[in-house]
């Protein structure tokens, strides 16, 4: 092939390639004429339309969506009110303020204790048998089941002739009763969970932490109820039990708890168990001694 011929082939493999890059840029449009991208000022905010008190579940006419500016607003705010119906409050919620996930948490953390006038907050420790997992958070209800162990129930016999007094032994006086009911949980502090040498939580198969670890319930009681529930912790077994919050009604004004007559319950001892529920009582076997030779 001549030089000629050569050169003309370089030239032509060289504007095609002119032209290539050209007709990319083309079909990008014109760069940097409408500028880097806005960054918006403002954002959606739920907010409180009116005061929600602890415990109340949330409903849609009492949010609302406001524009709030990006330098106002905290980072974690809802932006979608749907998001929010459903929830319990798990502290008082002021009128107009911005909604975040720790006013509806499950960290476990206190927020802060508000006590409802008239009562009384209390402290009652718990563990995962006797506190329903610990899964009981701050706006819950919750009843006080109280067990008493036979040994405080002593059952003894009078001797006539010089009074004195015997223990009968073999006789089981445990007895169970749901002493308060309908208590409302202010607060709550529960530990961070157990863990292993390499800081992962203790779990077992099914990832449930099954570690007996403690839980501080903070309920609402009434004087008489505080006396009973120190009494029981002294001589007691405590268990809470979690009641649905759809059971309790509130007042219209102040939407504080309403408190309901309690359901009637029997207590439980042993002979309850039998005569009421069917417990067989173990079979007595009689013994016949041989005769013993005179002597």
């Amino acid at each position: 092939m001549k030089r000629s011929n050569r050169l003309v082939l370089l030239i032509g493999v060289f504007l095609a390639v002119i032209a290539f890059i050209g007709i990319i840029l083309i079909s990008q449009g014109p760069q940097g004429g409408n500028g880097p991208a806005e960054v918006p000022t403002t954002l959606p905010t739920v907010k409180a339309r009116v005061a929600i008190p602890l415990g109340v579940k949330v409903t849609a006419e009492m949010v609302k969506v406001d524009d709030v500016a990006v330098t106002n607003r905290p980072a974690n705010a809802y932006g979608d009110a749907a998001v929010v119906v459903g929830f319990i409050a798990r502290t008082n919620i002021n009128a107009n303020q911005t909604l975040t996930p720790d006013l509806f948490g499950d960290s476990g953390a206190l927020l802060k204790i508000d006590c409802p006038p008239t009562l009384r907050c209390m402290a009652i420790q718990v563990d995962q048998v006797s506190g329903v997992g610990t899964v009981i958070r701050a706006g819950d209800v919750v009843d006080m089941l109280v067990g008493i162990a036979g040994d405080k129930f002593p059952v003894v016999s009078v001797n006539p002739d010089d009074n004195s007094i015997t223990v009968v032994a073999g006789i089981n006086s445990t007895t169970v009763k749901l002493l308060v009911q309908g208590m409302q949980v202010v607060g709550t502090l529960l530990p961070p969970p157990p863990v292993d040498a390499n800081g992962q939580p203790i779990t077992n198969a099914d990832g449930t932490a099954l570690t007996g670890q403690q839980e501080i319930v903070i309920v609402a009681a009434t004087a008489q109820q505080a006396e009973i529930i120190k009494f029981a912790q002294l001589d007691g077994s405590i268990s809470l039990v979690l009641r649905s919050i759809d059971d309790f009604e509130r007042d219209p004004e102040t939407q504080q708890l309403l408190p309901r007559l309690p359901d009637a319950t029997t207590g439980v001892i042993l002979k309850t168990l039998v005569d009421e529920h069917g417990v067989l009582v173990p079979q007595l076997l009689e013994t016949i001694l041989p005769t013993q030779p005179a002597q």
